[in-house]
């Protein structure tokens, strides 16, 4: 029997966490709410995402967490972003 499997954990979730939290920090700058509802429900979505996959990494020795550094690093500057006013006005 021959398999594919090589050995690497992969973090699944912390994954999710990056690509929600990039795709979140792309589409916060669209005005007139759209930015707001559409980038900051990504992100809000990521940090749970994020804090789902930290827990994995951390009960898999560390391994997997550089992703959710990452995605944390999005979430906070759409979050900034939207403080600021990203997503709200033009």
């Amino acid at each position: 029997m021959s398999s594919t499997y090589d050995g690497r954990r992969t973090n699944p979730s912390a994954w999710a966490a990056f690509w929600l939290g990039l795709v979140g920090l792309l589409l916060m700058p669209i005005p007139l709410f759209i930015g707001l509802i559409l980038g900051g429900g990504l992100s809000i979505v990521a940090a749970v995402f994020a804090v789902i996959g930290l827990l994995k990494g951390l009960a898999r020795g560390g391994k997997g967490i550089a992703p959710v550094v990452f995605a944390a690093i999005f979430v906070l500057l759409t979050w900034g972003g939207i403080s600021i006013g990203g997503g709200i006005v033009w």
